[in-house]
């Protein structure tokens, strides 16, 4: 990618998805393959994936392929074919995090860094970019100078920098939480994550205290950079990621749509800067963010680090406002909603706060409307006992509105490509040429005896008009010439199979002139990595991938935390977020306050959840949070570590396993 193009990167958990969102205006999709795809239920068949790529390349679009797990040395060769199928597939780039898999035969396809693979400063983002990594997804955690740090220390020319704008944020640096693993034996760097960061926790002080009660204290709010987009592209980002490959067709419809309204709005005002591929998109909805399944909204740390970033009453969509309950009947709510125009619709998703601060879902069976303008009685699915105080006065929110999805279950965008049209006369007939905005061009012939038109004023008229229907293609006319000697009188029997007959040879001349994104060579001699230590934090899961290390200069490599080398208490996962900070019991926030300043410490904190206990360190200096415990006795009776034992230090006389 060019660096002054501007990537808008769509989410797809299978082909049909993928289809959509290049459609509703994605520059390329990523998906998962059949297998080492990270997400354990969005695995798709390689045939499906050519089928996607087929259609994202009439556009100019690009696909990648997820291969992002780390990967057990007998995992290695199947990877090797699978990238290879892959590639013969037509994808474009795959998204890796095991290093292992640049010391293997690989097809020559572009390679693009995971944000599995934790990338938070200049010094390894340079050093992935060295490594032969073309593009890479940088932390989520990352502020506006920080970006623009990596970015001067990389070649813009060599390595694009991706990053996260929209979509469910994982409370952990990506890579570097491993409570699931240790708690079920379910690896989150092997696609299988059980989600401990969405439950509901005690939180205890040293000294034992309560400080919080069935918080979801490690469940963040959702992803939004829309009004950071600007920003970004200054900073040096230019593939902006939709987070998804597990949601549905609705959300990858309309939030790759919000964010094409939004990046065509900065490429009119930026003539410098373009787009990735090629087409105009026109929707039959107005996209909205907040109709998708969301935990309320946040910029996270882009801006710096924020207060209010975390969704701690809940996890669940709590939706948007829209009344509030005048009666409890037997069978039935009354709503009186705040503006007199909404409607209530059968199917709708309501819900409530009940006194605990819990979400209560209420979902509509039927739906009617009083006659009295804002007054609804709507009857629920469950039955009334089943509402959890549920009273008159308790404010209702809409989290599934079933008319807007509706709208979406139907055909709801097009994307075409401007094409300019020209008919000469010839000696023996006529020709017509099509050009594409791309450039692309090609020409059909028609020979035959042309006759003048019997009504000349009327003649180009119906001739431009004839050859601007363009129909089910994927392009759209932005001119017609006409170089004819006189008007001319051509009937559509003759006219339309012309046209249809250059539009395919223009479709074809695109498909032939596809390139392969090129795959970076690394530079020679290796660059060395940042640091000649590797803990388990690095993920090293086979001997490809400790070859890969030992190759740059690092000394000493720890197997990954699922090779269970690591017994003892170790940083189950590593945050920015800080408990503390969003509970105002961050010594730095009570600096200077009259009263307070010394008392408040960055003492350890306890997280419970039943039979579960986890330990809060806080590390003040990077403001860094660390969630500690142990492996479970059952996970590592029940789950053999896989057979990968490195060396702390090389034996003397003996080369290192």
């Amino acid at each position: 990618m060019l660096p002054h193009q501007l990537e808008l990167l769509s989410p797809a958990r299978d082909a049909d998805i993928g289809i959509e969102a290049v459609n509703h205006g994605a520059d390329a999709v990523y998906i998962g393959g059949p297998s080492f795809g990270a997400r354990t239920s969005a695995d798709n068949r390689v045939q499906d994936i050519a089928r996607l790529a087929k259609h994202a390349h009439r556009f100019g679009g690009r696909i990648f392929t997820t291969m992002n797990t780390i990967l057990r040395d007998d995992e290695l060769e199947p990877a090797r074919k699978l990238a290879w199928q892959l590639y013969d597939a037509g994808v474009d780039a795959l998204i890796v995090q095991d290093m292992g898999l640049l010391e293997i035969d690989l097809p020559p396809i572009q390679l693009h860094a995971s944000t599995q693979t934790d990338i938070r400063t200049p010094e390894k983002a340079r050093f992935l970019q060295d490594a032969g990594l073309s593009q890479i997804v940088l932390a989520r955690e990352l502020t506006l100078q920080q970006i623009a740090d990596i970015r001067a220390a990389t070649d813009p020319q060599r390595c694009t920098l991706e990053f996260f704008i929209h979509g469910a944020l994982c409370v952990a640096y990506s890579g570097q939480c491993f409570i699931s693993h240790a708690h079920t034996g379910r690896s989150a760097n092997r696609g299988d994550c059980s989600q401990a960061c969405r439950l509901p926790y005690e939180v205890k002080d040293s000294q034992g205290r309560i400080v919080a009660h069935d918080k979801h204290v490690l469940s963040m709010k959702d992803n939004n950079q829309s009004n950071n987009l600007r920003a970004l592209i200054d900073a040096g980002a230019r593939s902006f990621k939709i987070e998804g490959r597990y949601k549905d067709m609705g959300y990858v419809k309309n939030i790759t749509a919000h964010y094409r309204v939004l990046f065509d709005q900065i490429l009119e005002e930026r003539p410098e800067l373009a787009r990735a591929s090629s087409g105009e998109c026109t929707f039959s909805f107005q996209p909205d963010p907040d109709q998708n399944f969301n935990r309320e909204f946040t910029d996270y740390f882009v801006q710096g680090r924020q207060q209010d970033i975390g969704a701690f009453d809940t996890p669940k969509n709590p939706g948007r406002p829209i009344g509030y309950v005048t009666q409890v009947g037997p069978h039935f709510v009354e709503l009186e909603t705040d503006d007199p125009a909404t409607v209530i619709h059968n199917g709708d998703g309501l819900c409530y706060l009940d006194l605990q601060k819990e979400l209560v879902g209420l979902q509509i069976n039927r739906a009617e409307s009083t006659g009295k303008p804002g007054l609804w009685r709507v009857f629920p699915k469950d039955p009334m006992d089943s509402f959890k105080d549920l009273r008159k006065g308790v404010q209702i929110n809409r989290n599934r509105d079933m008319d807007w999805v509706r709208g979406l279950e139907k055909k709801s965008a097009e994307r075409r490509i401007g094409a300019w049209l020209r008919l000469d006369e010839t000696t023996n007939g006529l020709s017509l040429t099509v050009t594409d905005e791309d450039g692309h061009s090609a020409t059909a012939t028609l020979p035959c005896a042309l006759e003048p038109a019997k009504d000349p004023a009327q003649a180009d008229a119906r001739l431009r008009d004839s050859l601007s229907r363009l129909g089910e293609t994927i392009f759209q006319p932005i001119d017609v010439a006409l170089n004819l000697n006189g008007p001319r009188f051509v009937p559509a029997s003759l006219l339309n199979p012309l046209r249809r007959e250059a539009i395919d040879k223009l479709e074809a001349a695109r498909t032939a002139a596809w390139q392969r994104l090129p795959r970076a060579k690394p530079v020679e001699p290796p660059a060395p990595y940042p640091e000649d230590t590797l803990t388990y934090l690095a993920n090293v899961f086979n001997h490809k991938a400790r070859d890969f290390y030992a190759k740059h200069g690092v000394n000493m490599i720890a197997a990954a935390y699922e090779s269970h080398e690591e017994e003892g208490e170790v940083s189950l996962m590593i945050t920015k977020h800080c408990v503390r900070y969003s509970l105002s019991l961050c010594p730095k926030q009570a600096k200077g306050v009259t009263g307070v300043q010394g008392t408040v410490r960055a003492e350890p904190m306890q997280l419970i959840n039943g039979h579960e206990k986890l330990t809060l360190r806080f590390d003040c200096k990077p403001c860094e949070m660390h969630v500690v415990g142990k492996i479970k006795r059952s996970v590592l009776n029940a789950v053999p570590a896989s057979p990968v034992t490195f060396y702390r230090t090389r034996p003397s006389g003996a080369a290192a396993g």
